[in-house]
């Protein structure tokens, strides 16, 4: 498997750097990282599926930025801190698919839509499989969007933050189900042009 790394431009920030470094002065390991980017979004998706309101809203929306901060910093404390294990890179996958499901599914109870949360958390697993896929078979890793895990955890960041003003206000759920299509339509067609990237890339 090649190219398993995501490119992010927030790696190379001065901040991220700084608190990775001091993690890896630590006894935390990046694996340990890893798993509290789950319990992260079992806050998050706990909170709006409990008691959907403003303050847990903007809670989630915290929680999937914490989840995104460990993502950063567990691969940072791994390869610059000389912290990686031979088990990182299930570490690196699993709780991503994890946390990626718990918080979709929880937005689509939330909006009151549960079939969408499911079929996104489906839709969000079947992008990482491809990009995976094409590892197996020699390939980079595509990345590519519309809606990679950034992108998805981006407008499910500010479908919530929006949702929040939005429940105060007018006591409706249009921004959360926003967010869910933005993400189930996309997450579709990242699908679709990673197969076909990786079909082209066998052809030739």
């Amino acid at each position: 498997m090649t190219d398993a790394r995501r490119p992010l431009k927030s790696r190379s920030t001065a901040w991220a750097s700084t608190i990775a470094r001091a993690i890896a002065a630590t006894p935390i390991t990046p694996n340990q990282i890893s798993v509290f980017s789950m319990l992260f979004a079992l806050m998050g998706a706990f909170a709006i599926v409990w008691s959907p309101s403003p303050a847990t809203f903007v809670l989630c929306a915290m929680c999937v930025q914490l989840r995104l901060l460990c993502n950063l910093i567990d691969g940072m404390v791994a390869v610059e801190g000389g912290k990686g294990t031979p088990t990182g890179a299930l570490y690196n996958e699993v709780p991503d698919r994890v946390a990626d499901s718990l918080f979709l599914v929880a937005l689509g109870y939330a909006a009151g839509l549960a079939w969408a949360g499911w079929l996104a958390a489906l839709l969000a697993a079947l992008t990482a499989y491809i990009r995976v896929l094409g590892g197996t078979l020699g390939q980079a890793q595509d990345f590519r969007g519309p809606q990679a895990k950034p992108h998805r955890m981006a407008v499910m960041t500010l479908g919530l933050l929006a949702g929040a003003i939005e429940l105060a206000y007018l006591s409706s759920n249009i921004a959360l189900a926003t967010a869910l299509a933005v993400i189930v339509l996309g997450s579709a067609l990242t699908c679709v042009f990673r197969l076909r990237a990786i079909a082209s890339r066998l052809s030739a």
